[in-house]
C-alpha cells in the first residue's frame, strides 16, 4: 500500500487470552476491542444505542493513527473511502489571502510511513464495525453501562440492572462517560466540563449542489484543506466521500444563554450562522448559501479537566473518555486509535492485568495530555482580532514556510513531528522493560492514588 510502510516485528499473540468488556462502540472502542481480539482475547463489546448510525462529519486520519490501522489490516479500505489532502492552505478570513501553505501528501507520508487522509467519521466508524463483526466481536447493542465495581474490580453494572464480568474493564464511553465521572468521583473531583466560549457549525455540501458553480466547484474536487482565520473563529474546510461532499467546521462564539451540552446532533439557526460570517470574503458567504438551513449542526466546545489517572483496578479508560480534544490540532480520533494500539501491545505482552493498565497509563497520559493543550494553544492563535498580534501571527505563518515556526500548531512541522511521528506501539514494545521497571512496585492501590486539586 501507497506510504504504508511498518517496520514493526512483535508476537502479538497474547501469553493468555483474557475477557475484556469494551464499553462503547465508537472509533476507540472498535479499534481496541479490534487489536486485542486479533491477539486471541475474548472481547465483548457493550454499547448503549440500539442502532450504529452514521453521524458526525470529516475527521483527520493522521499518520500516527493509519499506522495502527494499518497494522490492524484496516487501512486498505479506509484509504478507499477517504480524500488524501496534498496541503493545507492557511488564510485571512476578509479577504482570502493566502498566507502560508503547509504540504501534506505524499510528503507527509514519505516522512512518516503512513498516509494523511481525510474521511466522514460515519464511513470509518462503518469500517471498524465490519471489521469487529468479520472478528466476532460479540457485541450487545442497547446496553448502558451505568457503572463499575465500587472497588474497580472488573464487573459492570448494565441500565437493566444486570451485571457483567471479565477481567478488564475499558472504558470508551465517549465525552459523557459514565465511568470517567466514577473514577474522578473516587479521586475526590466532581468531574465536569468547563465552556470555552467557542461552538462549531458543521456543515456537508453534496456535489449536486455545486454543480453549476465553478469556484465552488473546484474547491470540491481539489484536495486542498482550506482554514480561514478570523476574529473570534476559524474555518476548517475539505472535501470528504471521494469528493462527492464538502466539509466545512466553522469555530465561532457560543451564543449568550447557549446550553452547554456536548452533542454532535444539536441543530445550528442558518441565519445565524450568515450573520457571523457576513464580515467574511465572497467564497465562504457563497458556499454558505447553499447549506439547507435544517441541515446546520451546532456543537458547543467544552474543555475538561485532565484525570489523577485514566485508570483504577481493573477499569481502563480511553478516548473522550480521559482524553477528549478540542479539534484545532484534528487527534481526536488519532488519539484514541494510538490508545488502542498501546492496550494492545500491553495485552500481548503480559496477563498482568495492573502491569499491563499501568504501563497503558505511562505511555499515552502525558502525550495526550500534551497534545490536549495544543489544541487549546492553536485555538487562541486562529482566533486573533485584527491588530498587532494578529499581524506578527500572519507574518509567522508566512515565514513557516521558510523554516520557521507555525503558530498554528497543526501546520507546524516540529510539532507535526510530535503528533504524527511517535510511534506509541512500538515504543511500547521496545521500550517494556524499561518501562516496566519505572512502574513496578508502584501500583497505586484501589482509590488511594495521589489527588490533585
Amino acid at each position: 500500500m501507497d506510504y504504508f510502510k511498518d517496520d514493526l516485528k512483535w508476537d502479538r499473540k497474547a501469553k493468555q487470552s483474557l475477557r475484556i468488556l469494551v464499553v462503547g462502540a465508537g472509533i476507540g472502542g472498535l479499534a481496541v476491542a479490534i487489536g486485542l481480539k486479533q491477539s486471541g482475547h475474548d472481547v465483548i463489546i457493550l454499547e448503549q444505542v440500539p442502532h450504529i448510525a452514521e453521524v458526525g462529519a470529516g475527521i483527520q486520519m493522521a499518520p500516527n493513527a493509519a499506522r495502527i490501522l494499518g497494522r490492524f489490516g484496516m487501512l486498505e479500505k479506509v484509504m478507499e473511502k477517504a480524500n488524501v489532502l496534498e496541503k493545507n492552505s492557511l488564510r485571512r478570513y476578509a479577504n482570502n489571502e493566502e498566507l502560508g501553505t503547509a504540504p501534506l501528501m505524499p510528503e507527509i507520508g514519505q516522512k512518516y510511513g503512513a498516509p494523511l487522509s481525510v474521511i466522514h467519521r460515519g464511513d470509518l466508524q462503518a469500517i471498524l464495525l465490519e471489521a469487529a463483526r468479520a472478528e466476532n466481536i460479540e457485541m450487545h447493542l442497547g446496553s448502558r453501562v451505568v457503572e463499575a465495581d465500587p472497588s474497580f474490580e472488573a464487573r459492570v453494572k448494565l441500565q437493566s440492572g444486570e451485571w457483567l464480568e471479565g477481567d478488564v474493564i475499558i472504558a470508551a464511553d465517549g465525552i459523557k462517560s459514565d465511568l470517567r465521572r466514577q473514577i474522578a468521583k473516587a479521586h475526590g473531583i466532581e468531574d465536569r466540563s468547563q465552556p470555552t466560549g467557542d461552538s462549531a457549525y458543521r456543515i456537508l455540501i453534496p456535489k449536486e449542489k455545486l454543480e453549476h458553480d465553478p469556484e465552488a466547484l473546484e474547491l470540491l474536487n481539489t484536495n486542498v484543506g482550506m482554514r480561514w482565520m478570523g476574529p473570534k473563529g476559524h474555518i476548517m474546510a475539505y472535501p470528504i466521500k471521494n469528493n462527492k461532499v464538502y466539509n466545512m467546521v466553522l469555530l465561532h462564539p457560543q451564543k449568550a444563554g447557549a446550553p452547554n451540552e456536548e452533542s454532535w446532533t444539536n441543530r445550528g439557526d442558518k441565519t445565524e450562522m450568515l450573520d457571523f460570517y457576513s464580515g467574511w470574503n465572497d467564497l465562504v458567504k457563497n458556499l454558505l448559501t447553499y447549506v439547507p438551513a435544517g441541515d446546520v449542526m451546532e456543537w458547543t466546545l467544552n474543555t475538561h479537566r485532565p484525570l489523577p489517572a485514566w485508570i483504577e483496578n481493573k477499569v481502563a479508560l480511553i478516548g473522550d473518555a480521559c482524553h477528549p480534544m478540542l479539534p484545532y490540532v484534528a487527534q481526536g480520533a488519532a488519539n484514541a486509535i494510538e490508545d488502542a494500539g498501546t492496550l494492545t501491545v500491553c495485552f500481548s505482552i503480559t496477563s498482568d492485568v495492573s502491569l499491563a493498565l499501568e504501563i497503558y497509563q505511562h505511555v499515552r497520559k502525558s502525550r495526550a495530555e500534551a497534545i490536549q493543550l495544543s489544541a487549546t494553544t492553536t485555538r487562541k492563535a486562529l482566533h486573533l482580532p485584527d491588530g498587532p498580534e494578529q499581524q506578527k501571527r500572519d507574518e509567522a505563518i508566512r515565514n513557516s514556510n521558510k523554516g520557521g515556526h507555525n503558530p498554528d500548531l497543526w501546520a507546524d512541522t516540529e510539532w507535526q513531528q510530535t503528533m504524527w511521528g511517535v510511534d506509541v506501539m512500538k515504543d511500547t514494545l521496545e521500550n517494556w522493560e524499561a518501562y516496566k521497571g519505572k512502574v513496578e512496585g508502584h501500583h497505586l492501590a484501589p482509590l488511594n492514588a495521589t489527588i490533585y486539586t
